[in-house]
């Protein structure tokens, strides 16, 4: 994974994150907040995708329903988000893959594992987001209320 910090704009400090093939996504940006202190950013991609984990959200199981993806597909959109749970940074993002026919799948993204590149965006958030789990839909949802003092 090859890191560069763009100028801020604004005060927000924006990254652009470059995985080669072979890397896992997910951890790689867990990873990478964890490693410069991000408590908070948005980000975006595009590049390509040697195999997937993507899941839907079953509300009556409060369970994902889980169903990969094992061969080559571009990444036509990922987007989301990066706010503490517990104190760890959780990586929550959304993707659709596009396949050598033209069809597309997409989802809540789990795994991405890279095959050639894979191209982030990155946007910190100066304010920390944080995640709070939620009993009646059984998630882990932002929680934009104060911190407690």
């Amino acid at each position: 994974m090859q890191v560069k910090e763009l100028p801020a704009i604004q005060g927000q400090k924006r990254l652009v994150v470059v995985f080669g093939s072979g890397e896992e996504m997910t951890r790689g940006l867990a990873d990478l907040a964890k490693t410069r202190s991000i408590s908070g950013a948005h980000f975006t991609g595009i590049g390509a995708l040697r195999a997937a984990m993507l899941g839907f959200f079953d509300i009556a199981l409060r369970e994902y329903r889980r169903f990969g993806i094992d061969e080559q597909v571009e990444v036509l959109s990922l987007i989301g988000n990066i706010a503490l749970e517990d104190g760890q940074p959780r990586i929550h993002a959304h993707i659709v893959l596009g396949r050598f026919n033209g069809a597309t799948l997409g989802g809540h993204l789990l795994e991405a594992h890279v095959r050639p590149t894979l191209e982030v965006v990155l946007v910190e958030t100066p304010p920390a987001l944080r995640r709070r789990f939620d009993p009646a839909t059984g998630l882990a949802l932002l929680d934009l209320s104060d911190p407690p003092r």
